[in-house]
């Protein structure tokens, strides 16, 4: 067989590409290919780098090569229809986990938006802290072990010690560095809490409407889901039913943004003692506050029975995937092994980062910063809405968080296609919020819409607003 240079790449490639041409049909059975110094002057490569891949083709069976004559395609290679056989395969013995997961319906996809996309999730890349991060990594780099090796699954010691006292000081909560899971995102989070406490066939709740991924990455696992209505109080804890577990966003309810009152949080507490449940408690914006006190987390109440999920993805990035689970003492050894097997750990890199960041108090300011920041954008948002919508919008959620819920009066909830089409032909992203409800109940009737602002300028803010107020009153 001919040998290839290791460092040959572009050889290799000219292989891949006739292979690709002839399976799929463009060469057939005695066709012949261009001469090797046509074909080298296509592809701006060397004549004998043809050549050489040609050769490998004609050991391989792919070709055959007469002196003198052009290189042709051997026989034998056509498919059996004479047509080009289909580019994706249909998957064969799938799981019923991969099956589950090929039914779910996807999230919304950002949207080209040349004016203004108000996509939630979305952070100002001019907000990160460049600087500090830097001086961070830096260190973090300079401090480097004489060793490299794997860490510990649940996370490196400095960060989860620094974790600690900052959760003990931002948000009331008391544990130990041991219950402490430094995890790939809250997303991460949530699927070793989805695989350690569902089997397949386990009910679970979930807050209707709530927050998409969590349904998916519990459906995933086998759960099935009961959906529990909410209310400007939070979630509907009257007639909660034997569940497993239910996943809760009790600070600022994902999307509508009310919060889980003292009495419901008492009698959801109640519920999972009787029941055996746990609580996942999904804190995904707990640092940003606008008029109102901070809202102590439901696991200060019952550190036995809440598991609390924090993120980093509303504060520095999403694009960081770094995330934390505070477990109850009980819990620590089977989510830790889970953590191992899942891929062994999360980068210690930036891990190490973090935890100077928080350390010196780097962290804190920069939140102090970005929630000053973000308080901005949301006035400018609301007095946007007020000023081009008036009674034409309710606002719902716009006290914590970073989005609100502008549910439009007098639109009805089967105009959102059109009116979504018509905005990202005007250059503005909107999401609306039917498809966050139980697919299998009652939607609303009302046109709604979760409008993000922590990613958007004043300026992109007033005119996206503007711009759709147009919209909408082309269509009333």
């Amino acid at each position: 067989m001919v040998q290839l240079q290791q460092d040959d790449g572009v050889a290799r490639r000219i292989i891949a590409a006739i292979k690709t041409q002839i399976h799929s049909g463009a060469y057939r059975p005695g066709d012949r290919l261009p001469s090797t110094r046509a074909f080298a002057a296509e592809w701006g490569a060397s004549r004998t780098t043809v050549t050489a891949a040609y050769s490998q083709l004609n050991a391989e069976g792919y070709l055959i090569i007469r002196h003198g004559a052009r290189a042709i395609v051997a026989p034998g290679l056509a498919t059996a229809s004479g047509e080009a056989p289909v580019t994706t395969a249909q998957p064969r013995n799938l799981s019923a986990f991969a099956n589950r997961l090929l039914a779910m319906p996807p999230p919304a996809e950002a949207q080209p938006a040349r004016v203004a996309d108000f996509r939630y999730g979305d952070l100002s890349g001019a907000d990160f802290p460049v600087l500090a991060w830097r001086r961070a990594s830096n260190k973090a780099i300079l401090q480097r072990a004489a060793r490299l090796r794997y860490g510990d699954p649940q996370g490196s010691s400095a960060l989860r010690s620094a974790l600690q006292t900052y959760l003990w000081r931002a948000r009331g909560i008391s544990c130990t560095p041991d219950q402490i899971v430094v995890v790939n995102g809250s997303q991460q989070g949530l699927d070793l809490c989805a695989r350690l406490l569902l089997d397949p066939g386990d009910p679970f709740v979930i807050e209707n409407p709530g927050y998409l991924l969590a349904r998916h990455v519990f459906v995933a696992a086998g759960g099935v889901a009961v959906p529990v209505a909410v209310d400007a109080d939070g979630l509907k804890t009257d007639a909660l039913p034997t569940a497993r577990l239910a996943y809760v966003t009790p600070s600022h309810q994902f999307p509508l943004g009310g919060v889980l009152s003292a009495t419901r949080r008492r009698a959801l507490l109640a519920w999972a003692g009787a029941t055996g449940a746990y609580i996942v408690e999904d804190d995904y914006d707990g640092e940003y506050r606008h008029d109102i006190a901070p809202i102590p987390p439901l696991q200060t109440l019952d550190p036995d029975t809440v598991i609390y999920v924090g993120t980093l993805s509303k504060t520095l990035s999403p694009t960081l995937r770094l995330g934390y689970l505070v477990v109850p003492a009980g819990l620590r050894l089977a989510f830790s092994e889970a953590k191992r097997l899942s891929d062994r750990h999360a980068p210690m890199l930036e891990q190490d980062v973090l935890a100077e960041l928080l350390a010196s108090g780097a962290y804190e300011r920069h939140v102090r910063s970005i929630r000053r920041k973000n308080a901005e954008r949301r006035e400018v948002l609301l007095r946007a809405l007020t000023d081009c919508l008036g009674q034409g919008v309710a606002v719902a959620g716009a006290d914590t968080g970073l989005h609100v819920v502008a549910w439009l009066s007098g639109i009805a909830a089967e105009r959102e296609p059109a009116i979504i089409t018509a905005a990202r032909a005007a250059g503005i992203g909107l999401y609306p919020v039917s498809p966050l409800y139980d697919p299998n109940g009652p939607r609303p009737e009302t046109a709604g819409f979760i409008m993000g602002y922590a990613g958007l300028d004043t300026e992109s803010l007033r005119r996206g607003v503007a711009v759709l107020a147009t919209i909408l009153a082309e269509r009333h």
